[in-house]
């Protein structure tokens, strides 16, 4: 990573990857969930490092809490270092400004934000606090790689007291374009912290072309320079690099794994419960990002207009739980469950239920047993940084699988020459996809796979990772296959059913 061997990776996050789980008189660590984790735990356990985030525990909480991190750190091969934060501050910066202000405004969900100062200000507090865990804990050959939109300005923190630091920032999110970035009051604020970084990294074209569009109409005596993959913003007596760099799995653990006897077995299991059904299968965490209920009316639709598909197909709706804290997320998980509900009254029959819903955390194994078993993956944001579903599904799923995916999704630029492209907010064109992908015949369906398979594996984490630092110090970069930009292939004709 850097001529000097001293120095090692640090990734700063909102949470630590990791979760404590009671154990006898003490506690133990178990590997956290989420597209993050999965992507960075296999690059600093290969590489070693730090990480720094909040547990998810107050600081007296947990007495073993020091012996509990130190065994855990052994055991994955880098260390843990932990932020304390107050219920408060998690109320205000996390529940707050992150969920209820960020959040939905990057998704273009403006109905979702509330715009309460006090938010702000806990924001700014919190990000003070996780600037100064990094000063303590790391050392000035170091480079410091802060994930996502909860830590905008950590940055700009660390900089006031180590001027030189090298610190990088990647945004796992979208970008909102101009016209629904400047609702939000601290625009500029944002802006000026975002060019407090070395490097700023975007998933797509897109999400950077919105960026450098907000940069020149609300900071426009910042000058932007060069083409390609990454290019320059010079602000005062400081230059940023702006990058894409569209994440990836680790391909090979999920290819592998979905080999093994322990997958198989439970993919045995699941296909004599399900018979001769097809599976379309969604998995997605509890959140109004995800399309659910538009993804549910879909199904619904397709099954009152193809009729054949009537005791054939079993979508099976995986729902992870997530920030339950927040009243919009209990409003969601009822409308998805009513919904799920009367579609299986309306249509379900003596031995055939149209929608298996299973509102919990899946094991790995199961994970990708489903994988394997799915005819379909219906992966229907309505907006996403870059969805590692999909491309997970594309590692395990032994070729007789086809993705369904948003076009409003960041790995859409990447899949999109072998991947079925929908409008999430097109019930009737995702149904009629739905019934194409399920009849799909085998043999075509193998030779799309392999095209995702390929691509996927060769832009994995790993090389996400590379890409990313060596831009970061300032190495050489080739074009990579799809990185041009995304334009989706939408009929200018809708509908037309009488």
């Amino acid at each position: 990573m850097n001529p000097n061997e001293s120095s090692r990776l640090v990734v700063v996050s909102n949470r630590l990857p990791i979760v404590l789980e009671k154990s006898g008189s003490g506690h133990v660590v178990k590997s956290g969930t989420g597209g993050l984790v999965r992507a960075l735990t296999p690059v600093l356990s290969h590489r070693g490092g730090v990480w720094i985030g909040w547990l998810g525990y107050g600081e007296d909480e947990v007495a073993d809490l020091k012996e509990a991190l130190g065994e855990g750190s052994r055991s994955v091969g880098y260390d843990f270092e932990p932020v304390h934060l107050s219920r408060q501050e998690v109320v205000g910066f996390y529940l707050g400004y992150s969920n209820s202000i960020v959040w939905p405004l990057f998704h273009d969900l403006l109905g979702y934000c509330s715009f309460d100062p006090d938010y702000w200000y806990t924001y700014l507090h919190v990000n003070r606090k996780y600037a100064r865990a990094v000063h303590e804990t790391t050392r000035s050959g170091d480079y410091v790689w802060v994930q996502d939109y909860q830590l905008i300005h950590l940055g700009a923190y660390l900089r006031q007291v180590d001027e030189k630091r090298k610190i990088g920032f990647f945004l796992h999110i979208p970008f909102p374009p101009l016209d629904i970035f400047v609702r939000l009051p601290w625009r500029a604020q944002i802006l000026r912290a975002l060019l407090a970084y070395d490097l700023l990294g975007f998933q797509t074209w897109r999400d950077r072309r919105n960026f450098l569009t907000c940069l020149q109409q609300l900071l426009p005596e910042v000058r932007i320079t060069g083409k390609g993959t990454v290019v320059r913003a010079e602000a005062g007596d400081r230059t940023v690099s702006i990058g894409t760099f569209p994440i990836g799995i680790d391909y090979r653990s999920f290819a592998s794994a979905s080999g093994g006897e322990d997958v198989r077995a439970r993919e045995t299991e699941l296909r004599s419960r399900f018979g001769d059904c097809k599976i379309v299968l969604g998995i997605d965490r509890l959140d109004y990002t995800k399309g659910l209920p538009e993804r549910l009316q879909a199904y619904k639709n397709a099954l009152e207009r193809y009729p054949d598909l009537h005791r054939k197909v079993i979508l099976l709706q995986v729902v992870v739980p997530s920030r339950e804290e927040v009243p919009e997320y209990g409003s969601l998980k009822g409308r998805v469950e009513s919904l799920v509900g009367s579609i299986n009254g309306k249509f379900g029959t003596p031995g055939w239920v149209p929608i298996q819903y299973h509102y919990r955390s899946i094991p790995q194994p199961e994970l990708i047993a489903l994988y394997r078993l799915a005819k379909m993956a219906f992966v229907t944001p309505l907006k996403d940084g870059m969805n590692l579903v999909a491309k997970e599904y594309c590692a395990c799923n032994p070729g007789h699988g086809t993705l369904v995916l948003s076009e409003f999704a960041g790995a859409a630029a990447q899949l999109q020459r072998g991947a079925m492209l929908v409008n999430p907010y097109d019930i009737e064109g995702m149904a009629d996809t739905l019934h194409a992908a399920v009849m799909r015949p085998d043999d075509e369906c193998r030779v799309r796979m392999r095209k995702l398979k390929e691509n996927i594996r060769k832009q994995d984490i790993f090389w996400w990772v590379d890409r990313y630092l060596r831009a970061a110090f300032d190495r050489a970069l080739g074009d990579f296959p799809g990185q041009e930009e995304y334009l989706p292939r939408m009929s200018l004709q809708g509908p037309n059913r009488e």
